[in-house]
């Protein structure tokens, strides 16, 4: 039995210590907040609530792992796992609607073919076997096993099956997102679709790799999930398991130094001086003071954007057979693109929106009033003025006619939130670990350069996302409990 020291309550961090408890180690969570959950947080006022982290849960089946791995109670016996239908409803800039459903590629490609007219469903379902592909390539390497010594294979790699196409007298094949929609899906509307998959996580199509595929490949095949009384529902249930397992967590404690002695971690060194001995210690990978790392490693992933939310308490029920989530794409993709990702990032003007409308009584005071919110990307650390706040809503109003009339209130959350709750700089938001690109979209391996010292969450291997952070507590713990040799789950 081993004491392991866990710095942060993180989901990744929860995960980890839960999995770690039942494999019979002492652990202790030391969280700088007064709280748990990172990210996963909810605002409440006047008998509304809002998710102001992650709104959806896309691959249940890495916390339905956890939960059978803890403790005899499965993960849908602790919350309530609600499959959205339809996935998401879309508001293009020419102002087409397709509303998609959950799950269902023939459901897809029927949708589309109605709303934007044929072939554009086909072309999409096509895309989606190739995306498959591109899934079966990386899924093991980049979510279920520890990142490989040869990383580098993964970064020159292009797993993406791209389809040969002629462009100047020459063949080629599309290498990022932005090639594959020009090349391949050849429809502008069908071009946001697949790039608003990249955005939502902060990352430029236009360099992002054809790999990225995967991301609108994993909402289309598992289906896109909800946790009825809010997501923060899902971190509440994750905290609780690990309670069971005996977990010690100490709140309000901040860890200012990991120990080391004969190049080895040997416990932590809180804020007020005090220290805490411990055999391992997992640190998220965001934290500072991590050792450096070795040449040749994969570099933490640097510039990522954050997100401005805007949460909406209104006056009249939500109407019946309102879409869970709704995004409305901006009508100036270049100058988005531009404003984020340009040599001098701002807010874009007019940003792609994304408007979460949840089905759920446990979010609003009573049937005549509706709890919903409003999310875009903003550069990290950007100072938000009211006027990007009215631009959101303004966007948003194409989807949700007549929204500013019913606005009791409103509260802004800003980059400045999130990096407070998380500690993220500039509260930037981590992206999933992607192949190709050079490894520029992979994460540092959870193992680290100082033995005993592992890092988990979002900015470590495999990434942001919560199917990921939990994948990464499940990566950490098989690291410390079997060793260095721990190829992942089978």
């Amino acid at each position: 039995m081993a004491g392991i020291a866990v710095i942060g309550a993180g989901t990744g961090a929860l995960a980890a210590a839960a999995r770690l408890a039942v494999a019979g180690h002492r652990v202790t969570v030391y969280e700088r907040t007064q709280t748990y959950g990172g990210a996963v947080r909810r605002f409440e006022r006047d008998g509304f609530g809002f998710d102001t982290g992650p709104g959806l849960l896309p691959l249940p089946a890495v916390y339905r792992d956890l939960f059978v791995k803890t403790g005899k109670e499965p993960l849908e016996a602790c919350v309530e796992l609600v499959q959205v239908d339809p996935s998401a409803r879309h508001v293009f800039a020419d102002g087409t609607e397709v509303a998609l459903p959950n799950a269902s590629r023939a459901g897809v490609v029927t949708a589309l073919d109605e709303a934007l007219g044929a072939p554009a469903g086909q072309r999409w379902g096509d895309f989606l076997v190739r995306a498959r592909e591109a899934w079966d390539r990386t899924r093991r390497p980049l979510l279920e096993e520890p990142l490989w010594d040869d990383w580098s294979v993964l970064a020159a790699r292009e797993p993406y099956p791209a389809v040969p196409h002629k462009r100047l007298l020459r063949t080629r094949r599309a290498g990022t997102l932005a090639e594959v929609g020009a090349w391949e899906l050849r429809d502008p509307r069908l071009t946001a679709l697949l790039e608003g998959h990249a955005l939502a996580y902060g990352l430029d199509p236009r360099v992002t790799p054809a790999s990225a595929a995967v991301l609108p490949y994993m909402e289309h095949a598992f289906g896109t999930w909800y946790v009825r009384g809010g997501m923060r529902e899902l971190a509440r249930a994750v905290y609780e398991r690990c309670l069971a397992r005996r977990v010690e967590f100490v709140f309000g404690a901040e860890v200012t130094r990991i120990l080391e002695k004969d190049g080895r971690a040997v416990g932590v060194e809180l804020a007020d001086g005090a220290v805490r001995e411990a055999d391992f210690v997992v640190a998220p990978g965001s934290v500072g003071g991590l050792p450096a790392r070795a040449d040749g490693e994969v570099a933490p992933q640097q510039g990522l954007p954050s997100r401005l939310s805007v949460l909406l308490a209104l006056r009249g029920a939500r109407p019946e057979g309102t879409a869970h989530r709704t995004v409305v794409h901006t009508v100036d993709r270049d100058g988005e693109l531009e404003s984020l990702f340009g040599a001098t990032p701002s807010v874009p003007a007019r940003p792609t929106v994304t408007v979460l409308r949840p089905d759920d009584p446990a979010l609003v005071p009573d049937g005549d009033h509706e709890a919903l919110t409003l999310s875009a990307v903003v550069p990290a650390g950007a100072k938000t003025r009211e006027e990007h706040v009215d631009a959101l809503v303004a966007v948003a109003e194409r989807a949700v006619p007549g929204l500013r009339d019913r606005v009791l209130w409103r509260e802004v959350r800003t980059p400045a939130d999130i990096a407070r709750e998380t500690g993220a700089a500039g509260g930037a938001v981590p992206a999933p670990a992607l192949a190709a690109a050079g490894g520029r979209l992979l994460h540092p391996a959870n193992s680290t350069a100082l033995q005993g010292l592992f890092t988990v969450g979002g900015w470590s291997h495999p990434g942001g996302g919560l199917p990921h952070a939990g994948m990464s507590g499940a990566l950490v713990s098989g690291l410390i409990v079997e060793g260095p040799r721990f190829r992942g789950s089978q």
